[in-house]
């Protein structure tokens, strides 16, 4: 395909965008029935019905990316009809190409156009996925180190914040101790098994370490490592019922990335990124 004809066919694509009032960007079905060279509306309604069936195949909610809508159109003379359309998301749009013809350059331009903006798309969501799972780890390290902080004012030492740690880890993973957890999801003894859990398993883990800071903080009547190790286990099991409550058993969830290797990665990528990009205000004054 010509470089001119790729310039005017993401042109004429890109100028029938729309977005919602939460900024999802979406295509008019009668807009793209006219811009993949369908002639009859009837004929394109049967490669949008196909197109949903691949939705539902793929796991994903047709009437999350098809919805039926109804619009005025002119119809001469001032006058005006009600039709009936569709709203389509950029992956209803990618599913309604790959059902049409790819001879047609307008198809064979449409598959490719919305299979790379889709794309964009996920890497953008898996990305940011990632991004907060570090910050959550992060956030997670902060927090053990209040802990620690005001339990050493009580007159605790490393000893004992380990052994009330372990004893909130047993209480959030339904009796399994944290050596246990690193067996049985593969993680070395010698690393942090934080640092191979998912996001909303450290942020469990966090909750309850904040709601145990705020409550020793509050409490001086609690001064041993038995006062701590009940008030971290109690908070501990809150946490766990509110995600059973969800239908999630943190034991059961698989391990993620090494946190490690996440943070290397991610900071390669950042490296990997253009340095001059041009600036949107000249320094220099004219």
């Amino acid at each position: 395909m010509k470089k001119e004809l790729i310039k005017s066919l993401t042109a004429e694509f890109e100028s029938f965008a729309n977005f919602t009032e939460q900024g999802v960007e979406f295509w008019f079905a009668r807009d793209l029935q006219q811009l993949l060279d369908y002639k009859d509306w009837r004929n394109f309604l049967l490669v949008i019905n196909k197109a949903e069936t691949s939705c539902k195949n793929a796991g994903q909610k047709p009437k999350d990316h098809f919805v039926d809508v109804n619009k005025m159109v002119d119809i001469g003379s001032g006058a005006k009809r009600e039709i009936e359309d569709i709203m389509l998301t950029r992956y209803a749009c990618y599913l309604i190409a790959q059902n049409g013809d790819p001879r047609k350059d307008a198809i064979a331009f449409a598959q490719n156009y919305f299979a790379v903006q889709t794309r964009k798309q996920e890497i953008l969501e898996k990305r940011i996925a990632e991004w907060e799972r570090l910050q959550a780890r992060e956030k997670l390290s902060l927090s053990e180190k209040d802990l620690s902080g005001i339990l050493y004012e009580r007159g605790l030492d490393d000893r004992g914040f380990a052994i009330i740690r372990s004893k909130g880890d047993k209480a959030l993973f339904g009796g399994y101790t944290t050596g246990e957890m690193k067996q049985r999801l593969g993680v070395p003894q010698n690393r942090p098994l934080a640092d191979f859990l998912p996001t909303i398993t450290i942020k469990a883990k966090d909750f309850a370490n904040e709601i145990t800071v705020f409550n020793v903080r509050k409490n001086p009547a609690l001064q041993t490592i038995r006062d701590f190790s009940q008030e971290h286990i109690k908070n501990n099991l809150g946490v766990r019922k509110l995600l059973k409550e969800r239908g999630i058993k943190p034991e059961e969830l698989p391990p993620h990335e090494d946190i490690q290797k996440l943070r290397r990665r991610l900071s390669s990528e950042d490296k990997k990124l253009p340095k001059n990009t041009g600036r949107l205000k000249d320094d220099k004054t004219e």
